[in-house]
């Protein structure tokens, strides 16, 4: 539990109710568009897709008088994608071990009407809104559209952009919602804060939205390297806090409920176990948890629950501050 971080650096985690999973639509949307775009290549159903390919997705918010926001429409979606020659290249060269009757890849036009109905219309349906409602109801015929905006897209991935550059740290976090201390998440272990706390933060987060206790929230903590304990937690609600709670009452639940040194995050989150290529795509946040073979994957979208505090004043939070033992895990 004493273990000491194994940098110094700044880590945020960020959660808003506007979504099921509590994840910014904006990125919920880019983040699925691009797994649906693997999802229909792999099957075959668009076998004239290739590997690479991007999205971006814009949205009209309406932010309301307590700090909350609602997406109000989806205004662009932009998604770039690697394709096989359109009305040339044939299925049984395109895909290898193909033993189907022979199949010639459609128009540009046609491949960009089945994007938006087997990719974008597909995605939205699966991505449930607070209101319950799905995302699509968002969408319509106020949406712009950029497929394959520069044209056509054949030559991709390393053969077309070659060399080492970003580590896409925004799309593996909440898409530029919140904040981000800079660190990347790949190849790094449980006593690299970077990921582990960056982690942590994120079930901090969701654990005071899922609770009630706020409607948005980005908690903070900051480390030096070689120091177990965290040197600052900072909680910010944007004034969507509820029940009566400040934001000092809601941090002071977090220290509470919540052991922020790298050694008992790599317990509570089950981090020491062979299991992090899941999280090499499609984001490290929103994810569904689930068990497989023993081991526990994205533990950290499994939220704590907090609602016991909803009745709580701060005289009540102060007084369980004091009766726990936050001075063993947090400084003075």
């Amino acid at each position: 539990m004493d273990v000491g971080a194994g940098d110094q650096g700044i880590m945020f985690g960020y959660a808003s109710d506007e979504t099921s999973d509590c994840m910014p639509l904006t990125h919920s949307m880019a983040t699925r568009l691009g797994k649906t775009l693997t999802d229909v290549r792999k099957s075959g159903e668009c076998w004239w897709l290739r590997p690479d390919g991007k999205t971006q997705v814009t949205i009209e918010y309406l932010q309301h008088a307590d700090g909350s926001v609602e997406p109000k429409k989806i205004h662009t979606v932009v998604i770039s994608t690697q394709h096989a020659e359109p009305l040339k290249a044939v299925r049984s060269k395109e895909c290898a071990g193909y033993k189907g009757p022979e199949m010639t890849a459609p128009s540009m036009e046609a491949m960009n009407k089945e994007i938006e109905e087997k990719v974008i219309r597909r995605t939205l349906q699966n991505i449930t809104l607070k209101n319950g409602q799905p995302a699509l109801t968002l969408y319509g015929s106020h949406t712009h559209l950029h497929i394959n905006p520069s044209g056509k897209f054949i030559i991709g991935g390393p053969q077309g952009d070659a060399g080492l550059t970003g580590r896409k740290i925004i799309i593996d976090t909440y898409g530029g919602w919140g904040a981000h201390g800079g660190g990347a998440f790949s190849g790094k272990d449980p006593t690299k804060v970077d990921r582990s706390a960056a982690y942590i933060c994120r079930q901090m987060a969701k654990s005071v939205v899922t609770s009630g206790l706020s409607a948005r929230c980005l908690v903070q903590l900051s480390y030096a390297i070689g120091v177990a304990k965290p040197l600052s937690l900072f909680v910010e609600t944007y004034g969507t806090e509820k029940h009566g709670l400040d934001v000092d009452d809601i941090t002071n639940i977090l220290k509470v409920e919540f052991d922020c040194r790298p050694g008992a995050i790599a317990v509570s989150l089950a981090l020491r176990e062979p299991k992090y290529q899941e999280t090499a795509a499609y984001c490290h946040f929103g994810r569904e948890p689930y068990t497989k073979e023993g081991r526990k994957y994205f533990e950290w979208e499994n939220a704590m629950d907090l609602k016991k505090y909803q009745t709580m004043k701060t005289e009540q939070v102060s007084a369980a501050l004091k009766a726990s033992n936050y001075l063993t895990k947090w400084v003075d």
